[in-house]
């Protein structure tokens, strides 16, 4: 883990305001971001701004469950946006690294229109995460292998780490 993002790491950590469950779900999105960016080959550029966003993610949900009650994917995305832009306002990412992050904030529940791997790295490792946290159903596991999973990396974890949906 190199400076920047430990740095990132621990102030989420103070944004979360000892919310476990957020700090430990971002944490893991964040392993999975690294661990599929790297295996699939990810560009430098493609690892930082994969792994940058998975620290990130889901800045909204604090908001969201004051705001509307819930953390649904559609106001996390809409509140997601504007929070990351303050989040990485005082940092030294460059500006096209930073505007990078926050639009794959904006778009981390969006399975259409992926433009870039880090993109879709960043949803296989939020699903992954969601997945065992929400304990999906086996039908949804299986669909979404067929449905949001691109990577080899990602498809290989999936299958790995949910065996039961793929032995029947």
């Amino acid at each position: 883990m190199n400076q920047v993002n430990a740095q990132l790491i621990a102030k989420m950590i103070q944004q979360s305001q000892g919310n476990q469950h957020d700090i430990q779900h971002f944490l893991k999105v964040y392993a999975y971001a690294q661990t599929i960016a790297a295996l699939e080959g990810l560009s430098p550029e493609e690892q930082r701004s994969a792994e940058i966003a998975a620290i990130v993610h889901d800045i909204a949900c604090p908001l969201c469950r004051e705001k509307y009650g819930d953390t649904s994917g559609r106001h996390q995305e809409q509140e997601g946006t504007a929070l990351a832009e303050a989040f990485l306002a005082d940092t030294e990412l460059p500006e096209t690294l930073r505007r990078r992050v926050v639009y794959l904030v904006g778009h981390h529940h969006s399975w259409k229109d992926v433009d870039g791997l880090d993109y879709q790295v960043l949803l296989e490792a939020d699903y992954l995460v969601n997945a065992q946290e929400a304990g999906y159903s086996a039908e949804n596991i299986r669909t979404a292998e067929g449905t949001l999973f691109r990577t080899d990396t990602g498809k290989r974890l999936l299958r790995e780490g949910f065996p039961q949906p793929f032995l029947v």
